[in-house]
């Protein structure tokens, strides 16, 4: 780099001094893409290359990174062609780093960089420079920028950002497979020399695998590399700058590479017989023993798929596979027997589920091994000789008798004897027993098949040697029926009989039915009863379908001469004993159309000499209902009108309200309302009657208690309450009591003209005419002469 900055001066000298223009905006542009080079030239300039007598002349300065030397470095020089180098001039330095990272001689232009720079941090710093008149203080030349890059040098390895790395391949796979690309990272400067270019070689890991030098691919070197063998490989890449030349330096990473598993390996067993002892006691459906065959692959293509081989005892297990031990497990589908047959050989079969085509050519990927079972006997319960037993017995059949046995045997080598018993919760009753040593069952008590038609119950059996070994067995008795109920009519049939019925018309159909359990062909007979087989009226005809036909015998029935019919018929059933009995049918004579169509049998015979017909007789009855009403509610109207009319009479002082409009006629109108009540108490003494209810002609008259002129009006009002409580002719509702007395002993006298005195001069009634219009007819009243008022009454 020194070298080079003495190439600059020398051509700056031979540039006469250095007689260059200053660096305009574009040429500035132009320098900081230029990466080599430390003097500006006229010819890199983009302005016509004109040669100036005066300029402001520096250079495009470089400087090394990574300096350690004692002095600072020298960067470069400034200089103006005003300069006459008498010091009149001054050199000033502005931008970035300035005074900090680069200082300048301020007489001389020198440019000198104080510290130690890494390009990697900053590649270049932009700075402006100016000339200053010492004397003036005035800019000699204008301010221009300038630019000084930083030089690199090989300071900073290789990295590889993204490692270590883990890759994986199948195994199996051909030479040069593709494994994993690496790629390291060297932060030196790449449009520079040789620092940042990278070369990538394998450390370790040869002869397994090889990387690309130039992209860092990493591919498998050898071929049939087994997972089997060996699964894991850690590879050690190294990555060199200064194209891997002496002197570059390096940084290295690792790469696991894992072999992924392929389905190159059969399933094997690693032995050809497997045996097994099952205890004869196993239960159908567990598992009595596993076997396996190894897989030396992996995952899915370890997954092995077991079957049996049609042949001997095979039919008696079935295999599957645990898919967490990928083992075979034996499982019982029929039970076993020791005493039947104490060993069984079979052969099973593994293969793989899921098969690699190009690996077929290796041979079958599956492998056989046998199986043989050896039986345990197990001491074992008696056995029944049926699953369950099935009997039958007549209905009140005597107590004790023997209706069936059951029969258990120990079928082990001991051959214990067996003994029996009822399960006590299957018969609460105790219908039956069993004889505990021959196993014969027999009634306990009489059977009823109409209440319990069957019973269920079980058996048990046990070995005397070993009573804790039981074994249970259902026992079905059926309870057979007895002919002990006669048969009976079906249904209480009432027949009909029409008057113009024919000799040999079929009448009714009638059937029959039995209490008891008719078995499969039962026949049922009808017939006559003898008491009526002279000259009947009507016969039975039997179907033998156990039903029989009603048949009139005759024609020209009357309801006139007869009206019901009673025929006796007789049933009997085909059991045995024979069961009868006689069933008397009550046949009505109706009258038919026709067609025999029954038109009436009952309401008609009454009226049957007018000729009405049933809707006629309706119509009738409907009329003589309506006319009953009618009749009821006008009785009920007259009842409810006479004791309105009573309860509402003028005469009746405690509801007499009279309505009028004029003002009346004062005093002189009497006739309205009888006011003598209004006048004194006793006026009304002797009118006692009750007008509202009927007088009662044997009701005595009450008793009373004379009132006092005096009394007071609440004592008063007492006393009437009381005599009203206790008179027992009093209606049972409400009634309104008016006491018209309005008592005496008022300050303020009486205001009414009842008790007024007798003499005119006792009152002055001209003040009323002072009182306006409103009371002109009360003072007319008033004033008219005396013969014209009324008595005083008392």
């Amino acid at each position: 780099m020194l070298t080079r900055n003495c190439l600059s001066l020398l051509l700056w000298v031979l540039f006469d001094g250095g007689l260059l223009t200053p660096l305009h905006s574009q040429l500035r542009r132009t320098l900081e893409t230029e990466s080599r080079g430390n003097v500006v030239t006229a010819a890199e300039r983009k302005t016509p290359a004109v040669r100036v007598k005066r300029g402001w002349v520096w250079n495009q300065f470089f400087v090394l990174e990574e300096y350690m030397g004692s002095e600072p470095q020298y960067v470069g020089k400034l200089h103006s062609d005003l300069d006459k180098g008498v010091g009149s001039v001054k050199y000033t330095l502005l931008g970035d780093g300035a005074g900090t990272v680069f200082t300048i001689d301020e007489t001389t232009g020198d440019i000198h960089a104080i510290r130690s720079l890494d390009r990697e941090e900053k590649p270049f710093y932009t700075l402006r420079a100016q000339a200053v008149d010492v004397d003036t203080r005035k800019p000699l030349e204008p301010e221009s920028e300038f630019i000084i890059k930083v030089q690199d040098i090989n300071d900073n390895e290789p990295k590889f950002l993204d490692g270590p790395y883990v890759a994986s391949v199948p195994e199996m796979s051909p030479v040069g497979a593709y494994v994993l690309q690496v790629k390291a990272t060297d932060a030196d400067d790449p449009t520079y020399g040789n620092s940042a270019r990278v070369v990538y070689s394998i450390l370790q890991g040869q002869p397994y695998f090889s990387i690309d030098p130039k992209t860092g691919v990493i591919r498998t070197a050898l071929p049939n590399m087994d997972r089997e063998v060996k699964e894991q490989y850690q590879v050690l890449i190294q990555a060199k700058d200064m194209g891997g030349q002496l002197g570059g330096l390096a940084g290295t990473t690792t790469v696991n590479i894992t072999l992924t598993d392929v389905n190159d390996n059969p399933p094997r067993f690693p032995k050809s017989i497997f045996h097994l002892k099952v205890p004869e006691s196993s239960l159908v459906g567990s598992a009595i023993g596993r076997i396996r065959a190894v897989d030396p692959d992996s995952g899915k293509n370890a997954e092995i798929e077991y079957t049996i081989v049609p042949g001997d005892g095979g039919n008696l297990f079935d295999i599957s596979t645990d898919e967490n031990t990928q083992e075979g497990v034996i499982k019982l589908k029929k039970p076993l027997d020791f005493e039947t047959k104490k060993a069984y050989t079979f052969k099973v079969e593994a293969s793989n589920v899921h098969l690699d085509h190009r690996f077929h050519s290796v041979g079958p990927f599956k492998d056989t091994a046998t199986v043989k079972i050896n039986v345990l006997d197990v001491d074992e319960p008696p056995v029944f000789s049926k699953p369950f037993y099935t009997m039958e017995v007549y209905e009140d059949t005597p107590v004790g008798t023997i209706i069936g046995a059951v029969t258990a045997q120990d079928l082990d080598v001991t051959n214990s004897a067996v003994r029996y018993f009822i399960d006590g919760k299957s018969d609460v009753d105790n219908f039956f027993t069993i004889d505990g040593t021959e196993g014969t069952i027999a009634t306990n008590e009489l059977l009823d098949r109409e209440n319990t038609a069957q019973y269920n119950f079980s058996i048990l059996a046990s070995k005397i040697s070993s009573p804790l070994l039981t074994s249970k067995v259902n026992v079905i008795v059926s309870v057979l029926d007895v002919n002990e109920f006669p048969p009976e009519i079906a249904v209480p049939y009432e027949s009909y009989v029409c008057e113009n019925a024919k000799p040999g018309q079929v009448i009714q159909i009638v059937g029959a039915v039995d209490k008891d359990l008719s078995p499969a062909g039962q026949r049922f007979s009808f017939r006559l009863s003898p008491e009526v087989s002279t000259k009947p009226n009507f016969t039975v005809h039997d179907y033998r379908n156990n039903s029989a036909g009603i048949v009139a015998r005759r024609s020209g029935y009357s309801r006139r001469q007869q009206e019901l019919y009673f025929l006796p018929v007789v049933i009997e059933d085909s059991s045995y004993p024979i069961q009868s009995s006689t069933n008397t049918m009550t046949i009505r004579v109706c009258r038919c159309d026709s067609d025999g169509t029954i038109l009436s049998c009952n309401v008609e015979a009454i009226f049957l000499p007018v000729g009405l017909s049933t809707g006629a007789l309706i119509a009738i009855l409907l009329c003589i209902i309506i006319l009953l009403v009618i009749v009821v509610l006008y009785v009920a109207l007259r009842r409810q009108k006479k004791k309105d009319t009573l309860m509402t009479s003028k005469e009746d002082i405690r509801d007499n309200v009279i309505h009028y409009d004029d003002e009346g006629g004062g005093e002189e109108d009497t006739q309205a309302f009888d006011i003598g009540a209004l006048r004194n108490p006793k006026a009304v003494e002797d009118n006692k009657a009750r007008r509202d209810i009927k007088p009662d002609a044997l009701r005595l008259p009450r008793s009373k208690p004379p009132t006092e002129d005096n009394t007071n009006i609440r004592d008063f009002i007492n006393q009437r309450l009381r005599e009203n409580d206790a008179d027992p002719s009093a209606p049972p509702y409400d009634s309104l009591a008016t006491y018209a007395y309005e008592g005496n002993g008022s300050v303020a006298e009486s205001l009414s003209s009842i008790d007024s005195p007798a003499t005119e001069a006792d009152q002055d009634y001209d003040y009323l005419s002072d009182w306006g219009p409103r009371f002109k007819v009360l003072a007319e009243m008033f004033g008219e002469e005396e013969s014209d008022k009324p008595d005083k009454v008392t």
